[in-house]
């Protein structure tokens, strides 16, 4: 038998980390297993239905490089993939349910559902939901209501008594009493348009879904479907709800404990490799001691076994340790492609700019090692792009030197720069240590200050590739800038009035 499981969004919002942790190991079973991974758009529910969250939702998983075999975009055999273009199918399967008596005409309108609501939360029992008036109508007067076009749904019979059994490859056997369930939901509504629960069962039973791999919120309905497809005499597919995600504070992850959109995720800088490989591992393991996998080893790895039972924390922390080691993994000149948006967004460069494409090329080694993000990038190379607005004069200080002493140190520095070759940094390293051993001056001493007037702050790049990177010239009016910046400050200090 080959294995085919399905993602099936609703389009009604952007994609967001629960989705694509769904669709991730839905993709990734089929591909351990030889089978096939299928996209259903679930477009039924039209009042928040956009084509913009359509486009978000291919656009998403072409960046993330992962995609399904069939699809509305890519076709099959079991198409449509869209629901809304299955209608007609869904009023067979609910009409031929009635016939075998499975479900049943409902003619009941809003305002009595409406008062019988009002009733049941003023009574205050333990009885909530439909009160199956319709169930027990006789065929004449169904038909007679049928004949008078009396608005109806088709609700599905829940059986009275009795439990209903169904097996979760994780959870195992689970029972489920019926009285516990939604009574006799509606399965098709009075304008044509299908109910979850009955578009789902069709089209999983029509396009051949042998599991389905889904979040845990879903259990409830389970029992549900399962009287759907015992009445068709269908067999169900295997079910497998998988462990939740939660934030540290153990609640279901959402955005308060930050970003949950994919786009979110995109805009800060994160790297698809690092979101695949982290969100395969929450809640499922693969091979001990190993941190990072190819989606290739993913998909060769991934077993339901090793599925747990317990929820799966969410550690923004963690992920970005990833992403800051798939990006140290990238050679410099496709990490230049990946930091460039993120420059052009920053205003530090124009979009077509070969003199930027090179200086971006050549930085690379300055910042690929400090990067946790991509959207990092502006702040930490801005420097190079144009000269840094100068901190208050104590930023430049090296500890026990004053003002007067660190503008020797700058003096001194703007004398050895003009000296020294910075094409071999090893050498110029060497250079700038055998002056501050000769000198009787600090090595530190000497490159605080430089460094804040060649970068603007005290943290930064490695200094010496910097000024290797801007040339001797830029580096020197940088340091003369200084200079002038922390004489003014100087006699200021000095004068009557400060």
């Amino acid at each position: 038998m080959e294995v085919r499981v399905r993602y099936a969004p609703s389009p009604t919002g952007n994609q967001h980390i629960g989705g694509v942790r769904t669709a991730l190991i839905n993709y990734l079973f089929a591909r351990s297993t030889g089978g096939k991974f299928i996209l259903r758009l679930e477009d039924t529910d039209r009042t928040r239905y956009s084509e913009e969250y359509v486009r978000n939702l291919y656009d998403t998983f072409k960046w993330l490089g992962f995609y399904w075999d069939e699809g509305p975009d890519v076709g099959g055999p079991v198409g449509p993939y869209i629901q809304s273009e299955r209608f007609d199918l869904y009023r067979k399967y609910a009409e031929q349910l009635v016939q075998m008596d499975k479900a049943y005409y409902c003619f009941c309108d809003e305002d009595r559902l409406q008062k019988l609501r009002e009733e049941q939360q003023a009574s205050k029992t333990g009885e909530q939901g439909y009160d199956r008036h319709c169930r027990s109508l006789s065929p004449q007067e169904v038909k007679e209501k049928l004949e008078q076009k009396s608005g109806y749904v088709i609700r599905l019979k829940i059986p009275l008594e009795g439990t209903t059994v169904f097996h979760d490859s994780l959870l195992g056997r689970i029972e489920w009493k019926n009285s516990d369930i939604s009574p006799d939901p509606v399965l098709l509504k009075s304008d044509g348009f299908p109910t979850y629960h009955l578009a789902n069962v069709v089209d999983d039973h029509l396009m051949g879904i042998t599991h389905v791999m889904r979040a845990q919120e879903w259990i409830p309905s389970a029992p549900l479907h399962k009287i759907m497809y015992d009445a068709f005499g269908w067999e169900q597919p295997e079910l497998c709800h998988l462990p939740m995600v939660l934030g540290q504070d153990g609640h279901k992850l959402s955005k308060r404990h930050g970003a949950t959109s994919l786009n979110e995720f995109r805009k800060a800088g994160y790297l698809p490799e690092a979101l695949i490989n982290y969100v395969a591992q929450l809640g499922c393991s693969y091979e001990d001691g190993r941190d990072l996998y190819t989606l290739d080893e993913l998909e060769r790895l991934f077993k339901i076994e090793k599925l747990n039972k317990a929820p799966a924390v969410f550690d923004y922390q963690k992920l970005e340790w990833f992403n800051g080691q798939y990006i140290r993994q990238k050679q410099d000149a496709e990490l230049a492609q990946l930091v460039r948006p993120f420059l052009i967004d920053a205003g530090l460069r124009k979009e077509s700019d070969p003199d930027a494409d090179a200086l971006e090329l050549k930085a690379m080694v300055l910042v690929k090692e400090r990067l946790k993000l991509l959207s990092e990038a502006p702040a930490m190379m801005a420097y190079l792009y144009r000269k840094p607005q100068l901190p208050e004069a104590k930023e430049f200080l090296p500890k026990k030197l004053d003002l007067a002493a660190t503008i020797a140190m700058l003096q001194r520095d703007l004398l050895l720069v003009d000296t020294i070759d910075f094409s071999d940094i090893l050498k110029a390293e060497e250079a700038f240590k055998e002056y501050s051993v000769r000198e009787g001056v600090k090595l530190g001493d000497l490159l605080m200050p430089l460094r804040v007037a060649v970068t603007g702050a005290r943290v930064s790049p490695p200094l010496f590739e910097s000024i290797g990177i801007l040339g001797t010239a830029e580096i020197k009016e940088r340091i003369q800038a200084s200079i002038e910046w922390l004489s003014k400050a100087l006699e200021q200090s000095e004068s009557p009035e400060a």
